[in-house]
Order: C-alpha cells, then structure tokens, then sequence
C-alpha cells in the first residue's frame, strides 16, 4: 500500500521532513535494519579478533598474521561507489513514473462514450454499460498478468466473472482463444460493438466513431505498456554491476575501516611535555566507526531502487492497484448510469451581468486576496520621465529627410519638416568634415552622449 505523506508538508516549516523520519511503515529503516544489523556484527568480530590480539598476543594471531591483516586493511580503502549507483537509481525511478503514467484510466474513454453513443432506451443503455466493461475487463486482464495483488485477487476465470467484468458467454469465448496473447480480446469486442451501434444509427456519424476508437487506442496503448515493462526488464548485467559494487563497498569496509596499529615508520606521537598526563590510546572513532555506518545509507539508496524497479508487488509503496480498479468500475459505471441525459437545467450564473468576477474568500482564506498577483511583469509600468530619451539634429543642420532614410518619421511629421532621426550619411568621411550635434534630454545617461559624440566627431576627423 502506498505510503502518502503530502498532508504532512504541505507547509515547509522547522522540522518538516525530520518528522517524516519517525515512521515506520515504508520508511528507509524497515529496508535496511537486517542487512544494518548483519553489517555491524561482522564489523563487531573483526574488531573483537584483532583487540584480543593486542591484548593477548599468542591467543589468536601470530606476529606475522596480524601484520598481514594489518596491510589488508590499509589497502581495503573505499571504491568509488555514489557514481554508478546515482545512475542506477535515477534509471529506476524514471521507469517507476513512467509505469505509474502508463496505468490505464476509462475516464476519457467513459466521457467519449456517453457524448457519442446515444438512445435512451434498455438498449442503449446495455450498449453503453458494455462498452464501458469491456474496457475495464481488458485493464483488469492486464493489470494480472503483471501484478501478484491483482491475480491473487482474480486468479482464475470464474473469478472475474463473479466480480462482474466478464459474463458465462464471454468467458467462454475468451477461453477459446487458445493463445498467451489474448488479454486485449476486450478491446476487438470493444470494436466491433462501436461498429454495429454505428450502424444501428447509436453514433450518429463517422467522425464521432473515429474519435471514440481512437480514445480506445490510447487505452489500449496504455495496457500493451504495462505488459511491454513487464516483459524488458533493466538490463541484467547493469543490475548485477551495482549489486556487486555496493556489496563490495561494504565487504571491504569491514576490513579496511577496522583501527589498526601505525605502520613501521610512522611519525611518532609528540612527546609529553613535563608534568603533562597522557591521553587516552583509543578513541571513541576507534571502537564506532561513526562515518562508515553512515555510509551505510547507500546500500538503502540501493535498497530504494530495489523496492521501486518493480511497483507491481506487495511492497509498502507499490502501487494499490486492486483500489484502482474499484474506483475505475464505480466511476465509469455511475456514468453510464446514472448521469447519462440527467443534466440540471442551463440558467444564467451569478455573475451575469458583472464585469469583473469575484468569488468570496472565507476567513481562513481572507489573508491570501492580499499577496501579490501571480501575473509576473504584466504590471510592469514605465514612468514618464524615463520615457524621454530622444536623439535630436542640430537646427543648422535641419533639412528635408528623404523618405527612404526615415519612412516612418517622414509619415507622421511630414517631408518638409525637421527630423529628429540621425542619418548615417552624416558619419560617412566620403562626404567631408560634416559636424554632427547630437541633443539629448536631461534624463540621459551621459557617458552614453559622450560616446556618441566622440564617434561622431571621430568620423569627421577620418
């Protein structure tokens, strides 16, 4: 059963997830206790083994024995593990959602089906209803061909029958079909009734009949999906890697995380100065290893991908595929029957006659009509002033602008009038020394009309 905690944060606050961390049921610890504990005795007996050694030398390993696992240990040093398991892991978890998404709904299908088939009679309404089981009967074969919940729940034919999907004559027929492949058999009988209330006159045009066989194409698609990951699985050897790295991580962790004495050589411990006492040998590190049982976590990352590669079991965050076909069933079947034709009248809503709409907030709402609006720079406004930046000509340079120069500025202050627009023959050296004079406003940014008369002045001087 799915573990569901989105009440719980739905508001970030101080300590939101450390809460989550006390509970049982789905959580990391209920994974991992066994392989935590078995990892902390065998960690626990090295240690003992080699203590007793320094303790009493001839009682369990030789000079030479302890030497050797002495260099073992230095040399068991961590292997890079968090780079081939984080890809896995990301695998696994993309496939979990895609599974979830490929789960078929009927309520698309169920909608297509009371807008397109029509008749208000006992006829019309069995057609509906047995179009609409069809498409559950075909989820629910699917559903336990790949999930150990679903076929425990439906084990056998008769079951299905007296669940109500699947009636005498058409357990009969599908028994028939002596194939390993004939779980989308619904969906031809699917077909061929949308055929024959075609014909009836039911579905009124071809067009309506297209658009309910393609719904039930995307059903369908839906269940060969669920099938097909059942089927292919993550490659087996990229599985075995992880598996290997991780346990290996951990195996050699055993060893090369056990305190042992100092090589031959090393630096040796500052000497004590006078009156000064001297400090404890062994360390609490030395007994715990502290880093090491933290580390532990990656086996639970590994055990994460191994709860998840395969949402289909009995696990405490599988999916809860038997609820989901009850709730397909009640909804598919409540409007067949009876929502079909049973509309409220059409009337005029309360806000006819206004313009602008406003639904009324309750108190424990009342505070949210005041944040900000959720429109972004849609309320972005310019003030006037900085809209007044303009490029002026000299008045002794004023004269008529060719329309091919300033087309736009020519339409609307006239031929004849002075320009406002800069013309770059003004900047061209083939025609002389021509002083440029360039009028800004108050509000400019002067750096920005220095440069603009340095250029300018600059291509005269060329």
């Amino acid at each position: 059963m799915t573990v569901s905690y989105t009440l719980k944060v739905a508001e970030a606050r101080f300590g939101g997830f450390s809460g989550l961390l006390l509970h049982w049921r789905g959580s990391i610890y209920k994974l991992l206790y066994k392989e935590f504990l078995l990892f902390t005795v065998l960690y626990a007996l090295l240690s003992i083994t080699y203590r007793l050694h320094l303790t009493f030398p001839r009682l369990l390993l030789s000079q030479e024995q302890r030497h050797v696992y002495a260099q073992v240990a230095r040399y068991c040093n961590l292997i890079p593990l968090s780079f081939v398991l984080g890809f896995y892991v990301t695998l696994v978890v993309n496939r979990w959602w895609v599974q979830y998404t490929s789960i078929p709904l009927p309520d698309q299908l169920m909608c297509v089906i009371s807008a397109s088939v029509h008749g208000l009679d006992q006829h019309g309404h069995v057609l509906r209803s047995t179009l609409v089981r069809c498409a559950n009967l075909a989820s629910v074969l699917v559903l336990g061909s790949v999930n150990t919940r679903v076929l425990k729940r439906f084990p056998a034919g008769e079951h299905v029958v007296d669940a109500g999907f699947m009636s005498q004559e058409e357990r009969k027929k599908f028994e028939s079909l002596k194939s390993d492949f004939n779980k989308y058999c619904p969906c031809v009988w699917f077909t061929n009734l949308a055929a024959q209330a075609r014909r009836d006159g039911r579905i009124h045009n071809d067009i309506t009949l297209c658009l309910l066989l393609e719904e039930l194409n995307k059903y369908r698609a839906k269940c060969s999906m669920l099938f097909h990951y059942d089927w292919i699985s993550i490659p087996l050897v990229y599985t075995q890697v992880v598996t290997t790295a991780v346990y290996s991580f951990f195996g050699l962790s055993l060893v090369g995380r056990q305190f042992v004495e100092p090589e031959a050589g090393a630096t040796p411990r500052k000497p004590l100065e006078p009156g000064q006492e001297p400090g404890p040998v062994l360390g609490v590190g030395m007994y715990v290893p502290l880093t090491t049982l933290l580390q532990f976590f990656y086996a639970g990352w590994h055990k994460v991908a191994e709860q998840i590669i395969n949402p289909f079991g009995e696990d405490d965050n599988d999916f809860e595929t038997n609820q989901l076909i009850d709730s397909n069933l009640q909804v598919s079947l409540l409007s067949m029957d009876n929502m079909y034709q049973n509309l409220p009248p059409a009337e005029k809503d309360v806000y006819w006659d206004e313009g602008s709409a406003q639904p009324p907030y309750t108190v424990a709402t009342v505070a949210e009509s005041l944040r900000p609006s959720f429109l972004g720079t849609f309320n972005l406004r310019v003030s006037k002033d900085q809209q007044n930046l303009q490029v002026e000509a000299s008045p002794r340079l004023a004269r008529p602008v060719p329309a091919a120069q300033s087309p736009l500025l020519s339409s609307v202050r006239g031929a004849g009038g002075p320009s406002h627009a800069v013309s770059l023959s003004n900047l061209d050296s083939s025609r002389g020394p021509t002083p440029t004079h360039l009028l800004w406003s108050e509000d400019c940014d002067p750096g920005a009309a220095d440069c603009i008369k340095a250029s300018a002045s600059s291509g005269n001087q060329a």
